[in-house]
């Protein structure tokens, strides 16, 4: 008979558990009602857990968007790993749009946490983009100009081309209802994200004069 997992180990697994319970629905409250329609209470009753358990993890309501904020935040920078790894503009770019494809289809919540977030001023989180936001993208406009030095892309501004790839994946999360209405009100299926996916891949990197697998 196997050994029982040590009292600590599984108080850390039920609180990581929880954690993630809190996360998670926080984050689908936070879209639908945005934080100040949000309330901890409400967070609390979804999730199924006492108040004073979200207090314990989050002290405060902020404390707990921002996590929620971050959290999204962290996801995407994790999709942008091919910027530092791949030397092809093909293969960096391909793998970031399918990954942001991915996490639109995923995490559509937290995306649109970030939207309204940023569309109301990013009251909460302005430092955040005024920080890491802003540290992230220079870094990655570096990587896109270096790729233009080499010839390996047409000349374009590696702001615009960012901003295209954020605008047109986190459509696929932020406008996720329209998607559905304009798809005979059903969710798209795997082969449509597939297609979809594919489609945006080649017209961006046509538009930026990359062919696939080049």
């Amino acid at each position: 008979m196997p050994a029982l997992p040590k009292p600590a180990n599984r108080r850390e697994g039920l609180r990581r558990e929880t954690l993630a319970l809190i996360l998670a629905t926080a984050e689908r409250i936070f879209a639908e009602h945005g934080f100040k329609g949000a309330t901890m209470q409400a967070i609390a009753d979804e999730a199924r857990l006492p108040k004073a358990n979200l207090h314990y993890y989050f002290p405060t309501k902020q404390d707990l968007y921002r996590q929620v904020v971050e959290r999204i935040f962290n996801i995407w920078l994790d999709a942008a790993e091919s910027f530092d790894t791949t030397a092809s503009p093909q293969e960096a770019l391909t793998t970031y749009i399918r990954k942001k494809m991915e996490i639109s289809r995923s995490h559509p919540y937290g995306s649109k946490v970030w939207a309204n977030e940023v569309i109301h001023g990013a009251p909460i989180i302005h430092d955040y983009l005024e920080t890491t936001l802003t540290e992230w993208t220079e870094t990655r406009i570096k990587v896109i100009e270096r790729w233009m030095d080499e010839g390996l892309i047409d000349r374009i501004n590696p702001r615009h081309l960012l901003y295209m790839i954020w605008a047109t994946t986190q459509h696929y999360a932020d406008f996720s209802h329209q998607i559905v209405t304009l798809n005979d009100s059903k969710e798209m299926n795997d082969q449509q994200w597939a297609d979809a996916t594919e489609c945006v891949t080649r017209i961006i990197l046509a538009g930026i004069g990359a062919k696939r697998g080049g």
